[in-house]
């Protein structure tokens, strides 16, 4: 089967993140397991019901006696991994070609041919073209769910830890640039607290929104001053703060007594998760100074770290070479630190623009998809055989 051929049958399994993804997981086990591999799936039911699955396929190292990952004897240092989500965005439903891949001027078109199952795709067609007996050292693809959504599959398998990895290739598009660092992810949400009264006579109240306001005003204080602490291998080189959501009143002539809004922010490696949060905190504390009934309540629920590979890793230097470009970094949140975390090594690599991934008509060059499939074969033939 080919690449193409491959990647349209991914295309067309909806796997969007509100589904269960049991149905490409059960294609990518059937696939695996034809071509020689053991497989385990991970399962987790979420709150609502619905199923979400890991899976893990193993090739082992003919000449090893070290006990399988994937059984109870113990857990067993894999040499390469290479990782793909299963996961996308959700479609515009006017796209009707969504689920059915579409060639047009060397482009192939479809909800996640670009992010990330042309990924998915090159890595079966790689191990297809392998000998597996003929690897000395133990190789494993790993599948996970829910990336699109704070990697959340990903996480699950880190905290798990059926294995460990010493070298990963996580996929996401890169333009076959491969990226060894990565800035974290971080969120919280803010609910500022006011008094409401008649618009006519404010003086009965406390306006949250201004409340918030004057909160907000602080954070970007906070953000120019963080851009003193700089990585200059990232652009920008600094640490971004936004706020992306706000919602506060419930009329124009009511002093409002309740304002919500969503902070997020990506720090370089080397920087605390935490740190804008309790610059923040700070900031909230001084505020209180000047209106001691100043109220404020957050709830910070996401912490991804940020990652960086050392540029002299052999995985780094590999697929600099097989791509023919030098390695470089990404402010998007991947599942590399999830892979750092079980021992690796990792590189975030793949087909495709991520400027094109997630828009409708999303779309992934096929002389691309070709090429990672040949580099990824080179990997598995450089590190376990």
């Amino acid at each position: 089967m080919t690449v193409e051929q491959t990647l349209a049958d991914l295309v067309a399994i909806d796997s969007i993140s509100s589904r269960s993804n049991a149905e490409i997981i059960s294609y990518l086990a059937t696939r695996c397991e034809k071509l020689g591999f053991e497989t385990k799936t991970l399962s987790h039911i979420e709150t609502n019901g619905i199923e979400k699955i890991n899976l893990v396929a193993f090739a082992s190292a003919q000449e090893s006696k070290a006990p399988s990952p994937l059984s109870s004897a113990g857990a067993l240092q894999i040499e390469l991994a290479l990782v793909g989500h299963t996961d996308t965005v959700p479609y515009d439903p006017n796209w009707t070609d969504a689920l059915t891949l579409t060639e047009t001027d060397g482009n192939l078109f479809g909800r996640g041919a670009c992010d990330t199952k042309a990924f998915i795709a090159a890595a079966l067609t790689a191990i297809g073209s392998v000998d597996l007996a003929r690897l000395k050292k133990p190789l494993a693809l790993v599948f996970t769910s829910d990336e699109e959504i704070g990697c959340l599959g990903a996480k699950r398998l880190a905290d798990a830890k059926p294995f460990t990895v010493r070298h990963a290739i996580v996929g996401e598009p890169t333009s076959l640039q491969p990226m060894r660092a990565g800035k974290g992810y971080c969120l919280a949400e803010f609910t500022v607290r006011g008094r409401e009264a008649h618009s006519a006579y404010p003086q009965l109240g406390a306006s949250a929104i201004f409340r918030t306001a004057r909160l907000i005003e602080r954070i970007e204080r906070i953000a120019d001053t963080l851009k003193a602490e700089r990585s200059e291998s990232f652009e920008p080189p600094y640490t971004t703060l936004n706020v992306g959501m706000i919602k506060g009143g419930t009329a124009k002539n009511i002093v409002a007594g309740e304002c919500r809004f969503t902070l997020e922010w990506r720090t370089i490696p080397g920087q605390a998760s935490d740190r804008v949060l309790d610059l923040v905190t700070h900031s909230i504390d001084e505020l209180k100074k000047d209106d001691p009934e100043f109220l404020c309540a957050f709830d910070a629920n996401r912490f991804d770290e940020s990652f960086e590979t050392r540029a002299d890793s052999p995985l780094v230097e590999f697929l600099e070479r097989a791509s023919g470009k030098s390695s470089g970094t990404v402010a998007f949140g991947t599942e590399a630190p999830s892979m750092i975390s079980l021992g690796a090594d990792a590189v975030v690599f793949g087909p495709g623009d991520i400027r094109v991934a997630h828009r409708t008509g999303e779309f992934v060059p096929l002389r691309q998809l070709n090429q990672c499939a040949q580099i990824l074969r080179q990997a598995i033939e450089k590190f376990c055989g």
